[in-house]
């Protein structure tokens, strides 16, 4: 089993990896692999309506969406990281999981998600809520802590120092290495994931 953790702050060594890589000891450390995927400084353009990858099943765009779609077959569960800003996640990470989530929501579902917050000070809640919508709307059990999955402290330094939130960390990788167990045992014992009525889609004014 092997799950993947996305890092979605700019700074590829700072607050946000310092908190996704305890959870990775503490998988590994639980037998489960993983594997921390930075997404760079690079500009990640948003989603433009143009409903492509409802004909293509992927997106349009030859980029790292594209890159961590084809592989998400390697992967039995998701973790998201990000920094927090202005209260809410990092503009790149939500112009990544948009289209991610849009185009590969199929493919997704079924996977525990979870999500990782860094803040300095506040605006943890509203960040760690947004990310959770991406499990919620797409079939994906959102595996949680003994408290909100967040961290605080303005360098990697602090949130080391910052040992409840690092305990979170490790509790959330405990639960997560849990629930791929759970999930491999139904599996192996017969129980077969949900087959669901064909997908509806309405508007609220007809």
């Amino acid at each position: 089993m092997k799950v993947l953790l996305i890092n979605g702050s700019p700074n590829q060594a700072g607050c946000t990896f310092t908190a996704l890589t305890e959870v990775a000891k503490t998988l590994s450390a639980q037998q489960i692999d993983s594997e921390i995927l930075y997404l760079g400084k690079r500009s990640i353009a948003g989603c433009i309506a143009c409903n492509k990858c409802r004909e293509t099943g992927h997106c349009f765009h030859q980029d790292i969406v594209r890159e961590v779609q084809d592989r998400l077959s390697e992967f039995d569960a998701l973790i998201i990281g990000s920094p927090v800003y202005y209260s809410a996640p990092a503009g790149q990470l939500v112009a990544f999981l948009n289209r991610l989530f849009y185009s590969a929501g199929r493919q997704l579902a079924g996977k525990p998600g979870a999500s990782v917050v860094s803040c300095r000070r506040g605006g943890a809640s509203a960040t760690f809520e947004q990310l959770n919508q991406y499990f919620a709307i797409s079939n994906m059990p959102i595996v949680s802590s003994q408290y909100w999955n967040s961290v605080h402290g303005f360098t990697p330094d602090d949130v080391r120092r910052d040992e409840e939130g690092m305990q979170t960390m490790r509790v959330l990788a405990q639960n997560m290495a849990w629930l791929l167990r759970c999930l491999e045992a139904g599996r192996n014992a017969g129980v077969l994931y949900p087959e669901y009525e064909t997908r509806l889609w309405t508007h609220y004014i007809r």
